[in-house]
């Protein structure tokens, strides 16, 4: 950890391999917002890392990334996650994990979440919250120690875990969402009406 007042070294999980069931199978990474996919929106929004990961599949990306995927595919956002967290070849002090479908996460987003995780030297970090309480684990700034100690432990498999059980013994600092910041694309009505809103 960093001493003397040091910032805090950031690192960065960008999760592309969802599914997308509800919509067709589409590869979500590549849907557009405002003029932008919706993969250089999150590294956009993860800027302020020094080494950001791409869990998912390859495409040409505005900045360097690491690429890797979960073994075996498709094992969810924990798996996604943990994935993501073995990749990282920096000393960071906390990793931004973002979901790739949540084009209203931007850099002051997340420089609200590394902010309140860096407040309180005792939290695991902090998460997004929307304004009717729904906490977002795919919106949210861990210290990377914490996160890699609540890998289970043994032969537990990670495939399919649900990324609340992940996190469920992590101390959290919420962090409320502003305006559409906290929502998600999961269906094409979700991405019209994100792509029509303005910015908050």
């Amino acid at each position: 950890m960093p001493t003397g007042g040091e910032p805090l070294r950031i690192g960065a999980v960008v999760l592309t391999g969802g599914t997308g069931a509800r919509m067709g199978g589409v590869d979500k990474s590549a849907l557009e917002v405002d003029g932008g996919t919706l993969l250089e929106r999150s590294l956009a929004a993860v800027s302020a890392a020094a080494e950001v990961v791409v869990v998912g599949g390859r495409r040409p990306t505005s900045r360097q990334v690491t690429w890797t995927v979960e073994d075996p595919p498709s094992g969810g956002p924990a798996a996604a996650v943990l994935a993501g967290l073995d990749a990282l070849r920096l000393d960071v002090d906390v990793v931004v994990v973002l979901a790739v479908d949540m084009p209203r996460v931007g850099a002051q987003t997340v420089g609200r979440l590394v902010a309140v995780a860096e407040a309180d030297p005792t939290a695991d970090g902090a998460l997004l919250v929307a304004p009717d309480g729904r906490r977002q684990p795919l919106a949210a700034a861990y210290r990377r120690a914490a996160l890699g100690s609540a890998r289970p432990a043994g032969d537990v498999p990670t495939h399919g875990m649900p990324m609340r059980r992940l996190i469920a013994s992590l101390r959290l600092r919420e962090v409320t969402a502003v305006g559409e910041e906290a929502q998600d694309i999961d269906t094409w009505a979700d991405l019209r009406r994100l792509s029509t809103s303005a910015d908050s």
